[in-house]
C-alpha cells in the first residue's frame, strides 16, 4: 500500500511539472526585452523602449519595468535613437493599463522620452492644432477628462510645449512654454530630440530639459508641493493621443502624434541637471 502510495504520488508529482512547463511556454521570455537598472537617478516606475522586433506589436512595446505589455499597440516600428521606436499615425495610439505605480507613488517626478517631428503639428482633420506624446484619462471629473498631458503645438520656427496635470481634489496647473517669448524654435525639424520633464516638490515647479540643456524658464504651480495625483483614477495610459475619444472631427484633446516616439522613462523623483544630460548623451 505504501509502495503504491509513492507510485501515484510521484506520477501526481510529473504531470505537475509537465503542465507548469506547458503554462510556461505561453509567456514571453522576460530576457529578450531591453531592462534598465535604474541608472542614471530613479526609482524607475515606467519604460518603455520600443525596441521588440517580432510580429506581435504588443510585444514589442512591452514595459520592462513590471514586464506589462499594452493592451493595444497599432503603430508601426521605426528606427529610433537607440535601437527601435514608434511611429505615431492618425488616429491610432498605445494604450497601457497604467503607467504601474507612477503616480500612486510620485511626489517629485521625471518624464523623459525622445521624439521626431517634421513641421507643424495637425490635429486629426490636418489642420493646425496640437499633437499630443501621452495623456491619461481619467474618471476624475476634470472638464479635460485626463490626470495628465503632454502635447506640442507650432512649427519648427516656434514650437509650445505644454503640460497639464489634475491632482486628487482636481484642482489642476498647465505648465506651459507658449508665450511668444517662451515658444523653442528648432523643435520640430525632423531630426530625433530628447525631452525631459522634472518635476520638484521642493519649488512646486516644473523644469523642461531640451536634449540635456534646462530651459531657463521653470514654471511653477504656487506652492502645490507633492504633485498628488489620484492614481485609481486613471483609466488607461495613452501613448502618442489626447485623453479624448473623437476620431472624426478636430477635437484639439482627441488630436494624435504624427512623429516618432522613442526610449519613454517615468521616474517617481527629480532627476538632477546631471541625470537628464546622461540620459541624453547616451541616448536613454
Amino acid at each position: 500500500m505504501k509502495n503504491k502510495l509513492i507510485i501515484n504520488a510521484s506520477w501526481l508529482l510529473t504531470l505537475v511539472l509537465i503542465f507548469s512547463a506547458g503554462q510556461k511556454m505561453d509567456h514571453p521570455v522576460l530576457g529578450k526585452y531591453a531592462k534598465d537598472a535604474n541608472a542614471p537617478g530613479g526609482p524607475l516606475a515606467f519604460y518603455v523602449a520600443f525596441d521588440g522586433t517580432t510580429t506581435n506589436p504588443l510585444m514589442n512595446a512591452v514595459d520592462s519595468i513590471r514586464a506589462a505589455f499594452a493592451a493595444d499597440n497599432p503603430l508601426k516600428s521605426l528606427d529610433g535613437i537607440k535601437g527601435k521606436g514608434v511611429q505615431g499615425a492618425t488616429n491610432k495610439y498605445i494604450r497601457y493599463a497604467k503607467p504601474n505605480d507612477w503616480a500612486k507613488n510620485a511626489k517629485n517626478f521625471t518624464i523623459s522620452f525622445w521624439y521626431k517631428k517634421d513641421g507643424q503639428t495637425l490635429n486629426n482633420k490636418g489642420t493646425n492644432g496640437p499633437e499630443y506624446i501621452m495623456s491619461f484619462p481619467s474618471s476624475n471629473g476634470h472638464w479635460s477628462g485626463a490626470n495628465l498631458f503632454v502635447m506640442f503645438e507650432g512649427n519648427n520656427t516656434k514650437c509650445a510645449v505644454k503640460v497639464m496635470i489634475a491632482d486628487a481634489t482636481v484642482s489642476d496647473n498647465w505648465f506651459t512654454w507658449e508665450s511668444a517669448e517662451d515658444m523653442i524654435p528648432g523643435m520640430l525639424d525632423n531630426n530625433w530630440h530628447h525631452v525631459a520633464m522634472v518635476y520638484s516638490a521642493t519649488s512646486s515647479a516644473l523644469t523642461l530639459y531640451l536634449d540635456g540643456v534646462a530651459n531657463p524658464k521653470s514654471k511653477a504651480w504656487g506652492t502645490h508641493g507633492n504633485i498628488n495625483i489620484d492614481d485609481t483614477k486613471i483609466t488607461e495610459m495613452r501613448v502618442g493621443r489626447g485623453p479624448a475619444n473623437n476620431d472624426d472631427n478636430d477635437d484639439w484633446l482627441a488630436s494624435s502624434w504624427k512623429g516618432g516616439i522613442d526610449q519613454i522613462r517615468m521616474y517617481t523623483t527629480a532627476l538632477s541637471g546631471a541625470e537628464v544630460s546622461a540620459l541624453y548623451t547616451n541616448k536613454q
